[in-house]
């Protein structure tokens, strides 16, 4: 499906490649196209996503994330990527694997978000397909969580058809857009794969 690299000269982590995208860390020359992306995507996202601080948008804020993020890859607790169309290089969204836990557990979970103007097209799918494989397969987890609004009909029909199994209705679960609102949960394990489209258990072919 695709590979992944370390130590790129622009990105602090793994970059993660597909047929029609890849995906790599956030660095700090992607402020521009993200905070215009964002900007222009605003009321599209809000009502899916946390409160937005009255700073969000701002340089700093940004600063604030990028060292969020690389504390996060250090410690192994989870990776934020960017998605980019691999044709003109446009940023299209971007997705995060975060509360790592290791021991018994062996899973993480899952977010994404997609720039309204690039809604629809099946980057997320792909983004999606391609990191469930880093997940099995890299990170040798065994379990990927992901939560959705019931009215979220895009998110639902997105994780479903990666193979994404409902668990579960989750009252007053986050706060999102100011207030705290019921999730669908749903998770994948290894072992649903097996068979699919992704080989679960082997990696990215790696470059160095």
């Amino acid at each position: 499906m695709g590979f992944f690299t370390h130590g790129s000269a622009d990105a602090f982590g793994p970059v993660l490649k597909g047929q029609r995208l890849y995906l790599r860390p956030p660095t700090s020359s992607d402020y521009p196209a993200w905070s215009q992306l964002r900007a222009e995507s605003r009321a599209f996202l809000e009502p899916w996503e946390p409160k937005w601080p009255a700073d969000d948008l701002s340089r700093m804020a940004f600063r604030r994330r990028l060292r969020r993020y690389q504390r996060d890859i250090r410690e192994q607790d989870g990776y934020a990527f960017f998605v980019f169309d691999s044709s003109n290089h446009a940023l299209l969204g971007g997705l995060t694997l975060s509360n790592i836990r290791r021991g018994v557990t062996q899973s993480c979970s899952l977010g994404y978000w997609m720039g309204e103007c690039y809604a629809g097209r099946g980057h997320m799918t792909e983004a999606v397909r391609i990191v469930v494989q880093f997940v099995f397969g890299n990170l040798r987890l065994h379990r990927l969580e992901a939560a959705c609004l019931p009215t979220n009909q895009a998110s639902i029909r997105l994780l479903e058809k990666v193979g994404f199994q409902r668990e579960g209705y989750a009252r007053s679960y986050l706060c999102i857009n100011g207030a705290w609102q019921d999730h669908l949960l749903y998770a994948l394990v290894s072992s649903d794969l097996r068979g699919g489209e992704t080989v679960v258990g082997s990696e990215l072919a790696v470059q160095l």
